[in-house]
């Protein structure tokens, strides 16, 4: 899986790891914060949060445009530098009247910016590796270890956010319920009821800091919000030293890839071999992804629900502990252990010599001990908190990447593997599958309006979201990694970067119409949510298959 491929792969996923699991350790605690120190409701939270989102994956279209005349490792380091200066603002502690408000909106700028400078320009790179023929054949497999390697950045940061949040409110005598800040801001606003003044109390009691408990409940809810918003703060300031390691990555391997770091302009300026296009094919390409690109905005809709109605589902809805075996998932080492197991397990197969699988399944055995050992040493049952959810899509990621690209192995050599559109086409209906679970998950529960800011008094067991976050992987696997990789492959030269900052663009608009169930949320049974967002991927792939014969005349020239 790894052998054949060029170093310059290895150096830039490495240096988009560090920088994503900053954004990911911000991005599990952003709604939370919104929330929590801002006092907002669903609709503004969900507006604020959506519109950031689509900032940072439209932002491409511009970092694009400007590597196409100027240079995309130009554009990379500008985008780390940029992206630092917001990620620092945001961990500023501040007040949450207008300079709070300001700051906030200022630093969510610097990052979308910041990103879009860097993202789509880091991948179009890594496309560049595999223009040349030696590496070609490879270029879907190179994708997906690329994507991989993003999502073990993703997969530690739900827990990176947990820890900090939990130290820094130990600190201050306090520990997560997750209804302290809604009911702490209706005390506060005047508009608390009867039964939530005495929910509020009741958690208040059991604040394990000396005198809490006795303080008056006004200045007990500002000082709760207080120092959660700090420690959310904390948790943004985490990014700061991951864009700090990406950036080391990122020059002390640049000879792996600087040939990779080539425009069309530039490459024409060094008289290098550039495939020239008809005005027709370079048409019928672009007409190809703007067909793809418009599909996968609904497939982006879908899957961004993990920071926003699928982390309120786990906050008010959601068992807030975990028993038995399903305790295994809220363990980010035993999560990384089995998720390395994978990788050596298929070592075992794929090595050459005996000694080579012999190592592999020694490693493995430890993997797993390791994981068992970790395990028998957890509380039963164990408190979880909402974003450690979020966890889940990165671990499938890192375990099913290998599992996937085995299968995929396996059909090409019997000239039966699928396309990258049939093979997103596809990826809609399982996304609308993961829905389908959530519908069951809801039925028989109150609706959010009727909750008034408290948790389900019949919450469900963690399995639902699990679940769910599984069949999200599956079609993320089947979608993400082979749009990225289509996009490099099919893009005409001189419209590389552009092309993929569209590809972003698409997923900036699917990212901005994620806020639709946050809109609904207060206003239609919960299980409409999901039963909307199971109708559109279903929409979708239909539409995805309808074009299929189009696209693929278009990009087989």
């Amino acid at each position: 899986m790894f052998k054949g491929q060029p170093k310059g792969l290895f150096a830039l996923a490495l240096a988009n790891t560090g920088e994503r699991f900053g954004y990911y350790t911000m991005l599990a605690i952003f709604m939370l914060f919104l929330q929590a120190k801002f006092g907002f409701d669903g609709k503004i939270a969900s507006q604020i949060y959506s519109i950031f989102l689509a900032l940072v994956y439209f932002m491409p279209v511009v970092g694009g445009w400007l590597a196409d005349k100027i240079g995309f490792g130009k554009c990379v380091v500008t985008g780390i530098c940029v992206m630092f200066a917001g990620y620092a603002a945001l961990s500023v502690p501040t007040s949450a009247g207008t300079l709070g408000l300001v700051l906030m909106i200022g630093a969510l700028l610097l990052i979308s910016v910041g990103t879009g400078l860097f993202k789509g320009n880091l991948q179009v790179m890594v496309g560049n590796l595999y223009d040349d023929p030696k590496y070609s054949a490879k270029r879907d497999s190179a994708f997906s270890l690329f994507y991989m390697a993003i999502n073990i950045g993703a997969m530690f940061a739900p827990s990176a956010a947990t820890a900090i949040t939990n130290r820094f409110l130990g600190k201050a005598g306090l520990i997560y319920k997750a209804d302290i800040p809604a009911l702490a801001h209706q005390l506060l606003d005047g508009s608390i009821t009867a039964e939530n003044a005495t929910r509020l109390a009741d958690l208040q009691a059991v604040m394990p800091g000396e005198g809490i408990a006795a303080m008056d409940p006004s200045a007990f809810s500002a000082y709760y919000i207080e120092h959660l918003s700090s420690a959310y703060n904390m948790g943004f300031a985490v990014a700061c030293v991951s864009l700090i390691v990406s950036i080391a990555i990122y020059f002390a391997c640049r000879s792996w890839f600087k040939h990779a770091d080539v425009n069309a302009k530039q490459a024409a300026a060094t008289n290098a071999p550039v495939q020239e296009l008809t005005p027709k094919q370079t048409k019928e390409r672009i007409t190809a992804l703007v067909m793809v690109f418009a599909v996968v905005i609904f497939f982006w809709m879908a899957f961004h629900q993990n920071g926003q109605s699928l982390t309120w589902f786990a906050r008010d809805y959601t068992q807030s502990f975990a028993a038995g075996p399903v305790r295994l998932g809220f363990n980010i080492w035993i999560l990384a252990l089995i998720a390395a197991s994978i990788y050596t397990l298929f070592g075992i197969f794929q090595s050459e010599s005996k000694s080579g699988k012999l190592i592999c399944g020694v490693v493995t055995a430890a993997l797993w001990g390791g994981a068992y050992w970790i395990y028998t040493g957890m509380p039963s049952p164990l408190d979880i908190q909402p974003q450690l959810f979020q966890q889940f899509n990165p671990f499938y990621v890192v375990f099913l990447t290998p599992i996937s690209m085995a299968i995929f192995a396996a059909l090409a050599k019997k000239d039966k593997e699928p396309s990258a559109p049939v093979k997103i086409g596809l990826g809609m209906f399982v996304a609308a599958l993961g829905y389908l679970i959530m519908i069951f998950g809801s039925l028989g529960q109150a609706s959010p309006s009727e909750l008034q800011g408290t948790v389900s008094p019949d919450p469900v067991v963690p399995m639902y979201l699990i679940s769910t976050y599984l069949v999200l992987t599956f079609a993320e696997l089947l979608l993400s990694p082979m749009g990225i990789s289509f996009v490099s492959k099919v893009a005409p030269p001189k419209y590389k970067g552009l092309m993929m900052g569209l590809w972003f663009a698409s997923t900036a608009v699917g990212n901005y119409l994620s806020s639709i169930p946050g809109l609904l949320w207060n206003a239609v049974p919960l299980w409409a949510n999901w039963a909307i967002l199971m109708a559109l991927c279903v929409i979708a792939g239909i539409i995805m298959f309808a074009m299929m014969k189009r696209i693929n005349e278009a990009t087989a020239a």
